[in-house]
């Protein structure tokens, strides 16, 4: 990315079913969809959404390798997406286990996304 626009931050849970995906697509949704980004188009490369650079950090708790990476690039709507995984997030109880929620155990799983913008 050669010029950083925008950073925007956000948090998703998943508190039943142990699903480290789905808590990393609802980090990044909480990210994006409280942003508007009206200047872009007329900053970027022939004035396209797809000329976007996008870098996508998560934050995970645990089961790295169970993270669906096509999964998560589906979250952002346009340019071109990269993903960069760490240790963090956080792992706590829902107090529960819901078998019809296919619960594994009673934890629940939260995800931190930090979303780069540019071009």
């Amino acid at each position: 990315m050669d010029q950083l626009m925008f950073i925007q931050t956000g948090m998703g849970t998943d508190v039943h079913g142990q699903n480290v995906t789905k808590a990393a697509v609802r980090a990044i949704k909480n990210a994006i969809h409280t942003n508007s980004m009206p200047g872009i188009r007329t900053v970027l490369p022939e004035q396209s959404l797809d000329n976007m650079k996008i870098i996508v950090k998560l934050a995970l708790p645990c089961d790295f390798d169970q993270l669906d990476h096509e999964e998560v690039k589906k979250a952002i709507p346009y340019g071109e997406v990269n993903i960069e995984v760490m240790e963090g997030g956080m792992l706590t109880t829902s107090g529960i286990v819901l078998e019809e929620k296919e619960d594994k155990n009673d934890l629940m799983y939260i995800v931190n996304a930090a979303i780069e913008v540019g071009y």
